[in-house]
This record gives C-alpha cells, sequence and structure tokens, in this order.
C-alpha cells in the first residue's frame, strides 16, 4: 500500500490526533496560480521559520503519539527552501511519514526527484488543472506548467514514488474533467483529489460552482470512482460522502456491508479535525483554507492547541456547528466544509453553504450556544451530574 493510500486508511481518534500536517514551508514561489491560498510571491516573508524553528517544530510532531500524522510539505514552493533535504531527513530520523508538493517550475527535474526518494519522501503531489496545455497554463499563469507536470508524473512514476494529483474544482475548470481523467488513466496514480474552490487568496478572482453544480460534479466523480484504477476523492466538499452513502442506500446496501465496503474510513475528517495547517511564520490553524491562527509554533506546544484549543475542540464536536450542519443526519461523517462557512460568514461553525442537502431527522436538536462557547449545554450538565 503506498504511503498516501495508508495514512487513509489507519483508524485514528481525530480529536487527539491528525491524520495530516500540512506545513507552508515557504510562501515563495515561481508560479503566479490563479487560485493560489497562499498567495504566493517570488520572495520568502522575512518571518519564515528559518532551520532551528523548523527543527523544533518537527520535534513536536511525535507528541501525538502513534501512529504519527503524516507530514505534507507545501508552500509556496518547499522546493525553494534551502534546507529542505535536511529537513526532509529530521523527520524522517523522528519516524515521520513525509509527503511533498513542489510546483512544477524548472526545479522540479528528474534529478530532484531522485533526490527526494532518496532523502525518504514517501509521496508526491502534483497539480493539474486542465487536460491541455492551454487550460492548464491559464490556471496556472506561467506557461510551460502543464509540461512540466507531465514529465514529472512520468518521472514519479518510473521511480515509483507514489502520486497524488489534486485538481482545482470551479466553473473554469468543471467541463474539463472527463478530459483530465483521460489523461490521468494511463498514470498508476494513487489517489485524484478534486479541490472544490473557495473564495481565499488569488482563489477570489475565480469562479467557484454552484450547489447545483457542486451535486452534478459529485455524483459523476462518485460514478468514475468506482471504476477507475485509482481512488477518486474531494477537499473542501465533504459532503460528497453523503452523496455516496445516499447511492450505496438506494442501492440496497446495508450499513454492515457499507462498513465493510471501506467508503466511509476517513469519514468524519474535516478542517480541524484530522487536518492541521502550520504556516510558513509558525501560525497554527485548523486548515489552509481556514486561516484562523489558534497558536504559534514558536511559543505553543501543537499538540495541546490541537486538543485543547478552544477552536479546535469546536471543530471535534459537530454538536458546536450552527444551522442545517447542526442538526444534519449526516454531520458525524461530514460536518460541511468550516472553511466555506468560515469564507461566506466569517463564522467556521455556521452552515456549509456548498451542500444542498435538507436534513430529515436531527441527529441531535442542537442547543444554541454563541461561536466561541465551549461550556456545557444544559443538557449536557444534566447528562454529566445524573438529573
Amino acid at each position: 500500500m503506498s504511503a498516501i493510500a495508508h495514512s487513509h486508511a489507519v483508524a485514528r481518534d481525530f480529536s487527539r490526533s491528525p491524520m495530516n500536517i500540512y506545513w507552508e514551508m515557504t510562501q515563495a514561489c515561481a508560479l503566479a496560480c490563479r487560485h493560489c491560498r497562499a498567495e504566493a510571491i517570488s520572495m520568502a516573508h522575512p518571518s519564515e521559520l528559518n532551520h532551528q524553528q523548523s527543527l523544533d517544530f518537527l520535534r513536536q510532531i511525535p507528541g501525538f503519539g502513534q501512529p504519527y500524522p503524516q507530514l505534507i510539505l507545501t508552500g509556496g514552493d518547499p522546493l525553494a527552501r534551502t534546507d529542505l533535504y535536511d529537513l526532509i531527513d529530521e523527520a524522517r530520523s523522528l519516524g515521520i511519514g513525509t509527503s511533498i508538493t513542489p510546483a512544477a517550475t524548472p526545479a522540479l527535474t528528474r534529478e530532484v526527484l531522485v533526490r527526494l526518494k532518496e532523502h525518504g519522501v514517501e509521496g508526491l503531489g502534483l497539480s493539474l488543472d486542465g487536460s491541455t496545455a492551454e487550460h492548464h497554463d491559464s490556471i496556472r499563469g506561467v506557461p510551460g506548467t502543464f509540461d512540466r507536470t507531465m514529465q514529472a508524473l512520468k518521472g514519479a512514476q518510473e521511480l515509483e514514488i507514489p502520486v497524488q494529483v489534486n485538481t482545482l474544482a470551479s466553473a473554469e475548470t468543471a467541463a474539463d474533467m472527463p478530459g483530465i481523467y483521460e489523461v490521468l488513466k494511463p498514470f498508476h496514480i494513487a489517489r485524484w483529489s478534486l479541490f472544490f474552490l473557495i473564495a481565499v487568496g488569488r482563489g477570489k478572482v475565480l469562479q467557484p460552482l454552484t450547489p447545483e453544480e457542486g451535486e452534478t460534479l459529485m455524483k459523476w466523480i462518485d460514478a468514475t470512482g468506482r471504476q477507475a484504477d485509482f481512488i477518486i476523492a474531494t477537499t473542501e466538499a465533504p459532503s460528497f460522502r453523503r452523496v455516496v452513502l445516499e447511492r450505496m442506500r438506494s442501492e440496497g446496501m446495508t450499513g454492515e456491508q457499507i462498513r465493510q465496503s471501506g467508503t466511509t474510513r476517513s469519514y468524519g475528517i474535516r478542517d480541524g479535525h484530522g487536518i492541521m495547517f502550520i504556516s510558513n511564520t509558525g501560525d497554527i490553524c485548523p486548515a489552509g483554507f481556514l486561516p484562523l491562527p489558534v497558536g504559534s509554533v514558536l511559543t505553543d506546544n501543537i499538540v495541546d492547541i490541537y486538543r485543547d484549543a478552544p477552536l479546535f475542540r469546536q471543530l471535534h464536536d459537530p454538536t458546536h456547528f450552527e444551522d442545517r450542519c447542526g442538526v444534519c443526519d449526516y454531520r458525524t461523517l461530514c460536518g460541511g466544509s468550516r472553511a466555506r462557512a468560515f469564507a461566506a460568514t466569517g463564522n467556521p461553525l455556521a452552515s456549509d453553504p456548498f451542500c444542498q442537502y435538507e436534513p430529515k431527522i436531527p441527529a441531535i436538536i442542537r442547543e444554541s450556544r454563541p461561536y466561541g462557547d465551549t461550556s456545557p449545554t444544559p443538557s449536557q450538565r444534566s447528562a454529566v451530574s445524573g438529573n
């Protein structure tokens, strides 16, 4: 099993330990992607974590206990870090599985792929936003990125490095998804993840899908994924889980059959619950698309923040979610995109505006409490006291 697939298969208590820690190593990048969350620029931030600060951060990760979270090195372009390989070596020496998402720049050569493998990188993330150079390069902002991505895909396959391909799902790209799928079919990738656009950073200049368009695309993903030789999944579209479960139930599958299928293995993962993000300056956030700093690796322990910071505790517990997400019968398996709720309302606990589903029978009618309040509700206090 590839490291990418394995990280999604190991059972975890996501209120105690994330599955993935995304580390934005730098904001420096030579590309100008139209949907860049980081609004990457050519130079590193003056307060970017230095080498020693980066080592200190990495040494906190084993505090989560086994199985350790997977470390995903992102940016900007992590290849822009001059100490990249030293930091990878440190992570590997600590027993931390490490993957990387480099930008498709001239720096991403076959020699770099060979070196990444030699240093123990377990997975490679590549972005493909179009089935042709014209489509892809128009999103990425620099001519030649499509060809370099194809070269990296071929090189990774030859070197047997597991690859996850990430694709933007927006009004500009949705119609091209079947074409992108055809491009990917010959490659033995581990996973194809479709990121449903959230209007943050440079992504504000692109057009998100409507809820109706999103539902249509998710049904296509479900149907296509059942015949693909690789996993097809979504990012920032947890309602895809509901779409899949509804289809399974309509086919007469029992709850036990659904569990045995493995489909629900990673369900429940969402921003701040199974996911943690560290910015290039050390800010600790629930996710890259939920940029609410709740601490810093320079002054705080990431384990304590993930388990006990009020915002993380609220994100771990879907009874804190509001409106439709708070009473939804799928709230434990889905929970809605907390990042999209925040982008739309300024409240990460609000209902996900992308989801069309109207809850039929609420799992629990949520007692109202204001955003930021983590105190027990009356019924919770009653349950504890036995009254």
